[in-house]
């Protein structure tokens, strides 16, 4: 399996899981105060496992570069659009639908990443990759429609579109900064989103739960959140931004899956028969093949790597031979022919 499709399907299982257990945590807080608590124990978490791997030796080379001063504003309009808007827009959703349909709503998020990766972003798409997108959107409309007696405007799948909206914008945003240290990136997230959210809710005079409750949201943020967008980072580098949401298209049906095994959450037939578009959706995604003689370009930047076809470079420094390892190099012009996606390295019309 291609690593970056491991990140991404690993990212997907960790984010999926976390729904349904974030909807039991509603009982105890606000939304808003539930995605702070969240956001905070991703970002907690994170900054423990950046200090111990600042301190503690490695085996290997060193594996990622830091964030730089141009990379700020396209990580600061993602903090903003997916870690403070988004998860606010969830929770209340969440409030409003049942954890199943909301499981399966995220998977716009997949949707609406690719579209704005594709049209504002120029990353390349084909046939096959935008036919699996429209099942995915059918599901979404049937689920959102199934609402709609019951609710009357459904707004929980509105505020979950919402936020899929607010994910889509963070992650073109974050492809931008993916080659730089995914921990960094993910942990600066964690705890402003958090520290934000939290603070709101305290504003408002929200009141939060006691500490066994507290400290199990931080671990659901952690795994949910934190480790969760590590591995979104990671799959970004490998994958580019819309393939990377289509692959992350798979969390819904992990949330999905938990949350009917709890109670007093029963699906309906259109919850089946959306599960089923968005299977065959997603299954169009997961059996694309992409290869084609390519350029590249003359390039420099900074990532971690190994020294493979796309890698031939002198070091101007005593190098010891560790891989992978991380400093600036130089791209120089390369025409070859291999299957490949839309990576840091692959960014070429067609």
């Amino acid at each position: 399996m291609h690593k970056g499709v491991f990140y991404a399907l690993m990212a997907a299982a960790l984010f999926g899981a976390s729904t349904p257990f974030a909807k039991l945590l509603l009982v105890h807080s606000s939304p808003i105060g539930v995605a702070g608590m969240l956001y905070l124990g991703s970002g907690l978490g994170l900054l423990l496992w950046y200090i111990l791997r600042a301190i503690l030796p490695r085996k290997n080379g060193r594996e990622s570069t830091p964030l730089k001063r141009q990379d700020l504003p396209w990580l600061s309009g993602a903090v903003v659009a997916g870690g403070i808007a988004g998860p606010v827009l969830l929770m209340l959703g969440l409030s409003l639908t049942p954890a199943s349909s909301a499981s399966l709503l995220l998977n716009l998020e997949g949707v609406l990443t690719a579209l704005l990766a594709w049209f504002v972003f120029k990353e390349n798409f084909d046939r096959r990759i935008f036919i699996g997108m429209l099942l995915i959107v059918a599901a979404g409309i049937l689920l959102s429609w199934e609402q709609a007696p019951a609710l009357g405007v459904p707004w929980g799948a509105i505020a979950i579109a919402a936020a899929c909206l607010c994910w889509a914008i963070d992650n073109n945003l974050t492809r931008k900064v993916a080659a730089s240290d995914a921990v960094q990136i993910a942990g600066i997230k964690g705890l402003v989103a958090g520290t934000v959210n939290v603070t709101i809710a305290l504003a408002m005079g929200d009141t939060f739960p006691e500490g066994q409750t507290i400290l199990a949201t931080g671990i659901v943020g952690f795994c949910g959140y934190g480790l969760s967008l590590v591995m979104f980072v990671l799959a970004l580098r490998h994958l580019g931004t819309a393939r990377t949401g289509a692959y992350f298209s798979a969390a819904p049906f992990v949330g999905a899956a938990i949350s009917l095994l709890l109670p007093g959450d029963t699906p309906s037939p259109p919850f089946w028969l959306a599960a089923a578009l968005m299977g065959a959706g997603i299954w169009l995604h997961l059996t694309e093949h992409h290869e084609h003689a390519h350029e590249h370009e003359t390039m420099e930047h900074a990532h971690a790597h190994v020294h493979d076809e796309h890698h031939q470079h002198d070091h101007e420094f005593a190098w010891d031979g560790k891989e992978p390892h991380a400093h600036a190099h130089r791209h120089l012009p390369l025409v070859h022919a291999h299957a490949h996606y839309p990576d840091i390295h692959h960014r070429h019309g067609h």
